[in-house]
């Protein structure tokens, strides 16, 4: 089945390269883009539209909230921007506010039900909890892009340090979407062989730390992501379009997976047509482990004071 995808936000910088993503992708069927500013939305819009011929038959188009009624995936990346020096959960006061008038608008458009909530403004594991609570939709239709940027991040910085083929490197960021996140280095690899044999105890931290912060990094150099977030949200709406099964690090509701219950965070999930199928619990490290867990602390911490 074709696939509608609406993108809130869509005149900013995340939301038009995500647009632009799933474009060159050629696999879903129409592109929404919807932005507080509307003008800047039709000339996103405008602009994707005249590179079709390139890419493939889609409707690319500004809409209104009414007009993603029918939207078979909602994708926001709607909110303010984080400051170099600020963490993702600091945005909380800020985005919170604006998050909740997004939510109405789509109560009150009567979106469908069976519509899958993609979240990506920041904080994103929080506001993929307050998706599900304040709309009180189902979990397995909201997902939130959580650790799919740092994962993807985490693999091309440690294909850069050792000169190795990206697409070859498997690595994991779980937890947090922000300073919680844990590298899982028990699982990585490289062509199948473990990269914990490769990487020095030193390196791997370097790594590591290097990829949890390289969002600062980039917004203190360009003032914000935007190319690689696009690819990773793609990835996930494509995996959702061709009912892939694909196993990802997306922000899901979790239900007892090392014993955590109730907060969204990133685990491996296999995400299809239905949107969350299931999240996995994997052998991890014992230390990997706890650091998914402080995760889950925080992002309850965190939660706890917005009720």
């Amino acid at each position: 089945m074709p696939l509608k995808v609406a993108i809130i936000g869509g005149g900013g910088r995340v939301g038009s390269n995500a647009a632009f993503a799933l474009q060159c992708g050629g696999i879903v069927r129409q592109i929404a883009l919807l932005d507080v500013n509307q003008e800047l939305a039709e000339g996103e819009a405008l602009d994707l539209l005249h590179g079709a011929h390139f890419c493939g038959d889609q409707d690319i188009y500004a809409a209104t909230t009414p007009q993603i009624a029918d939207a078979d995936v909602v994708c926001i990346t709607a909110g303010s921007r984080r400051k170099p020096d600020e963490s993702r959960l600091d945005l909380i006061n800020r985005n919170v506010s604006i998050f909740k008038g997004i939510l109405e608008d789509l109560r009150n458009a009567n979106l469908k039900k069976d519509a899958i909530i993609f979240v990506v403004s920041n904080p994103v594991d929080v506001l993929t909890r307050l998706a599900i609570e304040h709309l009180n939709w189902n979990p397995a239709k909201v997902i939130g892009l959580g650790t799919m940027l740092d994962t993807t991040r985490f693999c091309s910085l440690i294909a850069e340090a050792k000169k190795l083929p990206p697409t070859q490197v498997k690595a994991l960021m779980l937890g947090e979407h922000g300073d919680t996140m844990s590298a899982i280095w028990s699982s990585a690899t490289v062509a199948g062989m473990p990269l914990a044999a490769i990487l020095s105890p030193n390196e791997q931290n370097q790594l590591a730390k290097r990829a949890a912060g390289s969002g600062a990094e980039v917004i203190r150099r360009k003032g914000g992501a935007g190319y690689a977030v696009g690819v990773a949200i793609a990835h996930v709406i494509h995996a959702i379009a061709l009912d892939k099964q694909t196993i990802l690090p997306v922000s899901a509701q979790v239900n007892g997976q090392y014993g955590m219950r109730d907060v969204c965070l990133s685990l491996p999930t296999v995400i299809g047509r239905e949107g969350v199928v299931k999240a996995l619990e994997i052998d991890l490290w014992p230390k990997e482990v706890s650091g998914i867990q402080s995760s889950a602390k925080a992002l309850q911490a965190t939660w706890d004071k917005l009720s």
